[in-house]
């Protein structure tokens, strides 16, 4: 099992998010989360990644039999782990080459103690074969990181982030929004160049347009906390069919004395 979550709890300072969710991923396994507003999907995305914000106060992760939660946030990018934001920053004065291969190099020496730094001039050769495989010009190389990026751009450049790095699992957390229809369709097909056969993702998301071009072998639906309800792609066509409703709906039929939000 690549990823393991067992009865996981997670608190913010004030309340808590996420209620005994448990989860299981394997190697090469397209999974995608979906859910209304404020269910904890982005909470947990951030959490995996090891935000500070963010406390489990109970239950077990583990990524590759490994314990995720014993690790900080460089150790998890090491072992394997990758988030793409909701919301990428703008980082003003860094250029994206510069921060891309601090970043490579950082990972790989952590994977491999005897990695050796890419001298620029390589690591702007792999980076240009990158770049050409997410469709993002060679032009953004010398610009600061998403600095006056559009959305799709942003988008495009943590998928490149994805490309360069690796990682076991990556999780993109709602990648697709804020981005119409043509620009989803080439993000999707960024996705699809950058992932290996061996890469597993788990997707956040609201819409089931993103799971058609990304095949989910799994749909999951998280509601107040947890996951509730499970399926493969069926179940996010019928959610765009019906909406939230029709899980209420199955829920409140398998246990009518149970309110689901």
């Amino acid at each position: 099992m690549l990823l393991d979550i067992q009865n996981l709890f997670i608190s913010a300072p004030d309340k808590e998010i996420v209620h005994g969710l448990s989860l299981q991923i394997k190697a090469g396994e397209v999974h995608a989360i979906m859910g209304p507003n404020g269910s904890g999907k982005s909470t947990l995305s951030a959490t995996l990644m090891g935000h500070p914000k963010y406390k489990v106060t109970k239950g077990k992760v583990k990524l590759n039999d490994k314990d995720l939660l014993k690790m900080d946030p460089s150790a998890r990018a090491a072992a394997g782990l990758f988030l793409a934001f909701q919301y990428p920053k703008e980082i003003p004065g860094v250029n994206l080459v510069s921060f891309l291969r601090a970043s490579y190099n950082a990972v790989n020496k952590a994977r491999n103690k005897k990695f050796k730094p890419v001298p620029l001039y390589n690591f702007k050769k792999l980076l240009q074969e990158k770049m050409d495989l997410v469709g993002l010009g060679r032009a953004f190389m010398n610009r600061n990181v998403n600095e006056g990026f559009s959305g799709g751009e942003k988008k495009k450049a943590e998928i490149l982030q994805m490309a360069l790095l690796e990682p076991k699992l990556a999780i993109l957390d709602e990648t697709d929004s804020g981005l119409d229809i043509d620009a989803l369709r080439t993000i999707c097909e960024a996705i699809l160049s950058a992932k290996k056969p061996e890469q597993s993702l788990l997707m956040v998301t609201h819409y089931e347009r993103m799971l058609k071009d990304l095949k989910p072998d799994h749909v999951h639906i998280m509601m107040d906390g947890k996951i509730v309800l499970s399926g493969g792609k069926e179940l996010a066509a019928k959610l765009e069919e019906e909406g939230y409703d029709y899980v209420r709906k199955i829920l409140n039929e398998k246990n009518p004395l149970k309110i689901v939000k």
